[in-house]
Parts: structure tokens; sequence; C-alpha cells
């Protein structure tokens, strides 16, 4: 059972590096929309595309090692750390849905404001990179709260 614990501590671990690492990637690729011509746009926008995708599915490896986690683990679900990580990792589940994929479609209309884009992309892509990094918090220093 101990082995079986520690492969799923590391699954957790490396789907978080996967969730949480290719959006930083995506800062350069900001700046690069921002001045791109509509010959290259198509590249930085799929390479957008591909890291929200990726960082899905390592986020749904992340949700179930989780879950394994706690089932297994010493920790109950109604530990403090847990029920904060479960919150914000729902709310920031529905913000993900809205945060970024309709407004990269966006930049395939003609009439697009592409300033625009890149400033609500910017904007999402802090704040879904500050939800993560709470999540984070919470799993690491497990704080006390109640």
């Amino acid at each position: 059972m101990e082995a079986l614990y520690r492969t799923i501590i590391y699954l957790h671990v490396s789907s978080t590096i996967v969730s949480i690492g290719p959006f930083f990637i995506l800062i350069p690729v900001l700046t690069k929309l921002r001045q791109t011509k509509d010959a290259e746009l198509a590249a930085y926008l799929h390479t957008f595309h591909m890291v929200v995708r990726l960082t899905k599915h390592a986020g749904h490896v992340l949700i179930i090692s989780g879950i394994l986690l706690i089932w297994i683990g010493p920790w109950p679900w109604n530990t403090p750390w847990i029920i904060m990580t479960l919150v914000i990792m729902f709310s920031s589940l529905f913000f993900l849905a809205r945060a970024f994929t309709p407004k990269l479609q966006r930049f395939r209309e003609t009439d697009a404001n592409k300033e625009e884009l890149v400033k609500q992309l910017t904007r999402s892509l802090w704040m879904y990179i500050l939800l993560l990094m709470i999540m984070l918090w919470f799993m690491v220093v497990k704080p006390a709260l109640w």
C-alpha cells in the first residue's frame, strides 16, 4: 500500500507541474500575438490552444490522483486545506471554460480587436496562474484554517 501511495503522489506532483508550467510559456506568446501579422497569428493561436488543452488533460490526472490520495491517505475530506483546495478548484474549472477558448476563437473574426483580446487573455492567464498557485500552496503547506 505504501508503494501505491508514493506512486500516486508522484503522479499527482507530476500532473501539477504539467498543469501549471506550460502557462508560463504563454507569457511571451501573448507579446507575439500583439505584434504578429495574420500569417503568423494562426501558429501562435495554435500554441496557446495546445497549452490550454495539455493543461486541461493534466488537470484530469491531477484531480483523479488527488481523489485517490485523499481516499487512501491520512486526511479526511473535511480537512480545511482540502475543502479550500476543492472550492478554488471548482471555481477555476468554471473560469477556465470561459477564460481562453472563446477569446482565442474571437481572434479569427475579421473585425476582432486584437489589442483588447490580448489584454483579456493576459488578465485571464495571470488570474488562472494565481488560482493554480493558491491551490498548490494549500496542498503543500496544508494550513489549519479552522
